[in-house]
Parts: structure tokens; sequence; C-alpha cells
């Protein structure tokens, strides 16, 4: 690989930005790389698109189709690769090596690979993700501990602190509204199990040994009802602000799930503010669209009332 200024400006501010080491861990990425490819005797490829981890193709000398990934050293990535260990390559991308140290991962290619979101039918890729969620949900283990939503949901305090008390350019409204959900959600909960996270339309490819698979799992423990948030606000505003698609999303979600419409609708009205505020925290561009999303859930979830 070429020294790291050759790598994508978006990619190197997003890290640099994101992690306090983030700019030296920049820098050693090339020696990364090789380390790996010497340890795992791969051949890695030029990288596919970059968020906040370094993930290109790669082979092995036999010949196999691998994923090189590398991150900054993090909680995040650790929980993930604890995440993957777990769900054992039943419903996501399997983990075939892993130092956490480094902060890396060896993992399967998943072939063809095309995203949830190529699926022009939002019903058949609302179905595709209810049957995930299924397979993927497993009991928590007694000796790892996974961060649980409440934890995630006490996050939403920081936009009160960073605009004393008030909430900033998010609908105050909205803001309580969200608060008020997440503490009658999180005091009904059902037990909790292990979630992927953040399953959304861009972390369910299209695979070969199963229809779809998950990656990228954040790891955490909650009741199942959770998960569907990630997927109420994915992935094109056009979609997630309709309310004809959304009321139909839920519809779908209650036949294959069993979950209650307002609970589903509540968590995702109380995800998309804390995504809203996460992205403004992070000074993202996309605040407005989970605003957006937010309030067409909460006009339907009115309906309930």
């Amino acid at each position: 690989m070429a020294p790291s200024t050759a790598l994508p400006e978006p990619f190197k501010r997003r890290v640099s930005s994101a992690f306090a080491n983030g700019s030296a861990w920049l820098d050693s990425l090339p020696s990364l790389i090789a380390e790996c490819e010497a340890r795992w005797k791969i051949k890695a490829g030029a990288p596919y698109a970059l968020s906040f981890n370094y993930v290109a193709p790669a082979q092995t000398a036999e010949g196999q189709s691998v994923v090189l990934k590398l991150g900054v050293p993090n909680f995040e990535l650790v929980r993930q690769i604890r995440a993957l260990e777990l769900y054992a390559g039943t419903a996501a991308v399997r983990l075939l090596d892993s130092d956490e140290r480094s902060g890396t991962m060896l993992l399967e290619r998943i072939e063809p690979g095309y995203t949830l979101a190529s699926l022009a039918d939002d019903e058949q890729a609302t179905r595709a993700a209810a049957q995930v969620m299924r397979d993927l949900w497993k009991p928590l283990p007694p000796d790892l501990r996974f961060p649980t939503a409440a934890e995630w949901a006490r996050d939403l305090a920081n936009l009160r602190k960073r605009f004393d008390r008030g909430t900033g350019p998010l609908p105050a409204g909205l803001v309580g509204r969200a608060e008020g959900l997440f503490r009658d959600l999180l005091s009904t909960a059902e037990p909790s199990v292990l979630l992927h996270g953040d399953l959304h339309h861009f972390n369910i490819l299209a695979a070969r040994r199963r229809p779809w698979l998950a990656i990228d799992p954040k790891g955490v423990a909650g009741e199942p009802a959770y998960e569907v948030g990630a997927l109420l606000r994915n992935p094109d505003p056009l979609l997630f602000t309709d309310p004809k698609v959304q009321r139909r999303r839920v519809q779908v979600l209650h036949e294959e799930l069993g979950f209650a419409k307002d609970r589903m609708l509540g968590w995702g009205v109380a995800q998309a503010v804390l995504s809203a505020w996460w992205s403004l925290e992070d000074s993202a561009t996309d605040w407005q669209a989970q605003c957006a999303c937010a309030e067409v859930l909460a006009c339907l979830l009115a309906e309930f009332k």
C-alpha cells in the first residue's frame, strides 16, 4: 500500500477527528497492512469506500477470497469482534481470525455482496431484514458485557448539557418526546438479548450460503423490539419520511416478528432523535433527516393513542 498520504482525504479527516490517536494510526496503516498480509498469508487489494475503518478485499495463498478490516483499536471494535465470534457465521459474516490489540480482522468475503438497499421492493427488503433479525438474536453470554440500550439512551442527556438544558437546533418537543419514550420503553422492556445494534439496509448483504448476511454489528444488550429502530430510519429520506412506507414497514415487522406496532414506533422515534443528536455531535449533516423521520414515526404513533 502507498503511504498514508495516498488515502482519501475524507477518510483521513474522519479518523483523525474521531480518535485521539487517529493520525498516528493512519501513519502506521501501511505497516499494519503488511503485517496482516504476512500473518495471514494474504494479498490485499485496493480498499472499498472507506468510512472509519480500512476495509479491502484480499486473497489467501490458496486463492480464497476474504476481506481485511483494520480500525483504530477501541472498545467498539472489540465489541464487534466479540459479537461476530458469538454469531459464529449464522446470519452474519464469518470472522476467520482477529487481533483485538491491533484492531485487525480477517473476514469471509460475502458474494455477490450487494446491499439490502439495492432492492426496489421495500416490503421485500423489510421481510428480509426481519428474517436476519430473528436469526441473529442470541442470549447474552454470562462472561461478556455489552453496552445496554439504557446506556445508549442516557447519551441523549449530553444534548441538554451542550445546550444549557436546551435542545439546540433539534425541536424541543421532539426531544422531550424521545426522552419520555426512552423512559417508558426501558421500564417495560422484555428481557435483553444480544442485538446487532445497527441493523439497517447497508449492513445486510446478499450472500450465496444464505440469502442475506449482516455485517458490522455494534453489539448491544436490549429487548428484541429495539432492533427495528435502525431499519426504520434507513436507507433513504424519500422512503423513511414517507408515512405510507413506514406504516407498511411496521405492519410487515408486526407480521414477521410479532412486536406491538406502537412499541416499534416508540423505539423508532426515540432512536431517530438519538441518532440526530449523534450526527449533530459529530458535525454530520444528516441530523435534520433523522428528525424528519422521527416526526413521521411520531405521527403514526399518535394513531395508537
